[in-house]
């Protein structure tokens, strides 16, 4: 059976991918092919810009060219480092032959076994990962997030004045305005991005075990550590982690999934309000030609996206909790 959108096992890749098209940028295998391979090239641009002496008769003209590798790199790309993978079964060191065979290409074949030098596969993958991640961040998730925000806020200075029975224990209390009830959403969601844009996006990056043994064996003149730091903080925009063992503590990232399961936690609050206000009548949904609410009762319009929002949430927090619970151990 051929895989499309009516095949797919998870409905995120079939009946919703619609509506997440967008993350195959960041969350998709090949994404992080792509990643990985642009943490190799920048990784190796930097070893002969330290330079270290094997390097220096490697012509920066060339940087330009090794760097198109992973601008322009195509799905086809990803494909053929997935067929290297048949014969090395290991995913990174089947990014370095598929370099390893650009640079021959580029008559760079003198300098093909720097690339990786002294590194093992988590500081590849502690790297592109988080870089991933932060782009996601910045590109997708703060902006739909701003989205929502300034959309209740929209509505709770419109509707400040609307008075509202408020409700305590499913019982009628004392009154409230529609606005100032949408208010308390803006200000937990708000609160939420402070403290998410808080966290660091932090990498891995020292070698076998992070001490970075074999760099300094093979020179032990330069400092590593800071080549490290500078490195991640000025090619990728994240963060080093001083000491680890062979991968990354997750701690941050851990924070960061805590912190998402918290947003995902209000919204679905915000969802089932909005549910309970359209079933008392507060408010109305509007009725979309050719639409139809129900298959027997065609004069209902079914809260049907407030529903699936609150489903899709308890999944994703789900995962979230799972994540932040087993990464960081």
């Amino acid at each position: 059976m051929k895989l499309n959108k009516l095949t797919a096992i998870s409905p995120i890749d079939g009946r919703y991918f619609n509506q997440v098209e967008t993350l195959t940028e960041y969350f998709s295998e090949y994404a992080l092919i792509k990643a990985r391979v642009m943490v190799e090239v920048e990784y190796f641009i930097a070893l002969c810009e330290l330079p270290l002496p094997q390097l220096t008769s490697c012509d920066p003209n060339c940087f330009q060219s090794l760097r198109d590798i992973y601008i322009q790199f195509k799905e086809e790309d990803a494909e053929k480092i997935k067929e290297i993978e048949k014969i090395t079964n290991h995913d990174v060191k089947a990014v370095e032959y598929f370099l390893k065979d650009h640079f021959e290409r580029l008559q760079l074949s003198e300098y093909k076994e720097f690339i990786h030098f002294g590194l093992t596969s988590q500081d590849i993958n502690n790297t592109a990962t988080p870089y991933l991640l932060k782009q996601f961040h910045h590109h997708v998730l703060l902006p739909k997030l701003n989205e929502v925000k300034n959309t209740i806020l929209d509505r709770a200075k419109e509707w400040i004045n609307v008075p509202l029975l408020a409700h305590t224990h499913g019982q009628p209390a004392s009154p409230t305005t529609m606005g100032k009830e949408w208010y308390v959403f803006y200000e937990r969601i708000e609160n939420q991005i402070k403290l998410l844009n808080y966290i660091d996006f932090n990498g891995k990056f020292g070698g076998a075990t992070g001490n970075f043994n074999a760099h300094f064996i093979a020179y032990p003149q330069i400092n590593w550590g800071e080549f490290g730091n500078q490195f991640l903080f000025e090619k990728l925009g994240i963060v080093r982690l001083q000491t680890t063992t062979q991968i990354e503590h997750y701690d941050n990232m851990a924070a960061y999934f805590d912190t998402l399961k918290r947003i995902n936690t209000i919204l679905l609050d915000f969802d089932r309000d909005l549910w309970t206000y359209i079933s008392m009548e507060y408010f109305k949904q509007k009725v979309k030609e050719n639409e139809v609410g129900s298959s027997a009762m065609p004069h209902k319009v079914n809260p049907i996206d407030f529903e699936n929002s609150e489903g899709n949430i308890c999944i994703a927090n789900a995962l979230f909790e799972s994540l932040s619970a087993k990464l960081p151990v």
